[in-house]
């Protein structure tokens, strides 16, 4: 007979090709040994399904400037969507997904849309980033910084600063309309909380769309309980939320610098465990992610994971009884 912890599914995505350093790929690993030095039998409650990578590509350099390791990303996307698509559709189970970098949530959602094409998909981007770059205003060529612009199926061509080549070109496609959906969510779908480490290209598409950011400014004002009502009642026309958890939402300084780009001035362990957790409680989220532990970064020994994995303890036994 099915119990409560079959409805839900951890996925992990051990994929760093779209990180600048390396070492994202070892977060789900890191997190699995929080887990055990804490007692807490997580991964032994909960079954895994590992998602395969294309990380040996990470030993040569990027034959693609701009988007680096793209053409490995596109297989990546393939199989993170169809395993997320799977557990959507068919088993009807609630995934967990822990990432390695953040270039791979594109490929999450693409596979929450494939199976509900004609559900209205709200997306809760818990980060200090905005993830808007394309290839075409990219600085660094990393894709954890373009996601968000996948989804929403922009290039920003008005800030373009590259000169894309052809290959590129068509692998930007293949990813922003990947599952057949195009684009994959709209910009008043989608909320920004602890946002405020961006540059100009992304301000830009953020005002220019109206992209809504709950800052820690206001959690701090309002406080998590009320910031989650809040983010709530803006998507309250979706029909299904996705909720992706970037641990560099955190203050490094409060917790650690356990990741690939820590940003002060961020989100207490507390908010953030009020916050995620307060959003999963709502029936509508259909998929939570937790991404961009790096143990090989972190200054105060795996404190990152052992944080995330406090976290995410807390949301899963929330999704699990669940009614």
């Amino acid at each position: 007979m099915p119990t409560e912890n079959d409805k839900i599914r951890i996925l992990e995505v051990p994929s760093e090709l779209g990180a600048g350093t390396r070492g994202a790929s070892l977060g789900i690993g890191a997190i699995k040994v929080a887990a055990f030095k804490s007692g807490n039998k997580y991964f032994s409650k909960y079954h895994s399904t590992i998602v395969p990578n294309e990380n040996e590509l990470l030993f040569e350099a990027s034959p693609t400037q701009y988007a680096n390791y793209i053409d490995g990303i596109v297989k990546v996307y393939n199989y993170v969507s169809h395993f997320v698509s799977e557990e959507v559709t068919h088993n009807k189970r609630f995934p967990i997904v822990l990432a390695g970098d953040h270039s791979t949530a594109g490929a999450t959602i693409s596979g929450i849309k494939k199976s509900n094409p004609d559900k209205r998909l709200g997306v809760i981007w818990i980060d200090a980033h905005a993830d808007l770059h394309t290839p075409y205003t990219t600085p660094s060529g990393n894709l954890h910084g373009m996601p968000l612009a996948i989804c929403l199926g922009i290039d920003n061509l008005q800030h373009q600063r590259n000169d894309i080549p052809e290959e590129i070109v068509q692998h930007w496609y293949r990813l922003k309309h990947m599952g057949n959906v195009y684009p994959k969510i709209e910009a008043n779908d989608l909320v920004f909380i602890a946002l405020r480490d961006t540059e100009k290209e992304e301000d830009f598409l953020t005002q220019r769309m109206g992209i809504r950011n709950f800052s820690v400014e206001e959690v701090r004002e309002k406080g998590s309980e009320q910031v989650v009502e809040d983010v709530l009642s803006y998507l309250q026309n979706c029909d299904l939320i996705y909720i992706s958890f970037d641990v560099d939402s955190m203050d490094c300084d409060l917790i650690s610098k356990g990741t690939g780009t820590p940003v002060p001035n961020g989100l207490s362990e507390e908010q953030a465990t009020d916050i995620v957790c307060g959003l999963v409680a709502n029936p509508k989220t259909c998929c939570l992610e937790v991404t961009e532990v790096n143990p090989t970064l972190d200054d105060k020994c795996n404190t990152m994971a052992e944080t995330a994995f406090r976290i995410l303890d807390r949301a899963t036994n929330i999704v699990k009884n669940r009614s």
